[in-house]
């Protein structure tokens, strides 16, 4: 196992611990009461236990204390970010910033002071893991940074709740396909697809949440191609 392995076999036990391991009630929970919430001691316990499976490394139970900890002070004071005027709507954003930084940190200074011995290696290289990575930030992740952007912009719709699971689904389909098309270097698939969605979705004649739709359609195009383009170049 090399660094880069490392590195993003530990990004993927934090999308899983962050974004799948609780649900939305929890998550809410979570962010309104941070340390006196029940939920975050099993939340914490769960990025612990994510974090040190996935490293295949008896030694690095010491660098998942860590990140475990700092995600605990971290999402503690989240509510107070929360409820601050000026960074409240930049939570989320502010947020997973930290875990990533203190993520990244850990391991490179795990990897090069202490090494890599994994009890079991890893037959994927860093770019299948990537992809890997990639697929599942192109679902409930995804969904959850296109919620927190137009939250941070202050765009809502009346009626735009319409269908919401529907929504949800749509657009985890759309990323996939998105994802898989420009892997596959099948640009033209891509530019069809936006086409069919346009003309299947914008036969509306409120502008308001004709705007609605059209920003979440670019957001979740440009992620699934900008997440397809890095690995490709990576």
């Amino acid at each position: 196992m090399n660094p880069a392995q490392f590195l993003v076999l530990q990004l993927i036990a934090h999308t899983l611990a962050d974004f799948f391991f609780q649900n939305d009630r929890l998550a809410k929970q979570k962010n309104e009461l941070g340390f006196k919430s029940p939920f975050l001691k099993w939340h914490i316990l769960i990025v612990f236990l994510l974090s040190w499976a996935l490293s295949f490394q008896v030694y690095f139970v010491y660098g998942a204390l860590v990140i475990a900890l700092t995600h605990f002070i971290i999402d503690g004071i989240k509510p107070r970010i929360n409820r601050s005027a000026g960074l409240g709507k930049y939570a989320f954003f502010i947020d997973q910033f930290l875990h990533l930084i203190i993520l990244v940190s850990v391991v490179l200074v795990y990897s090069f002071r202490i090494g890599i011995n994994p009890w079991f290696e890893v037959g994927l290289s860093h770019g299948s893991l990537l992809v890997g990575f990639a697929y599942l930030a192109c679902l409930k992740p995804s969904n959850i940074f296109i919620k927190e952007v137009f939250r941070a912009y202050e765009i809502s719709v009346p009626g735009a709740d319409d269908l919401p699971n529907a929504g949800k689904l749509i657009g985890v389909l759309e990323r996939v396909l998105v994802l898989t098309f420009v892997l596959m270097s099948e640009f033209q698939a891509v530019g069809f697809l936006i086409a069919a969605k346009s003309i299947l979705r914008f036969k509306n004649d409120d502008s308001l949440k004709t705007e609605y739709v059209l920003i979440g359609t670019l957001l979740s195009f440009g992620l699934a191609v900008l997440l397809g383009i890095f690995i490709r170049f990576y």
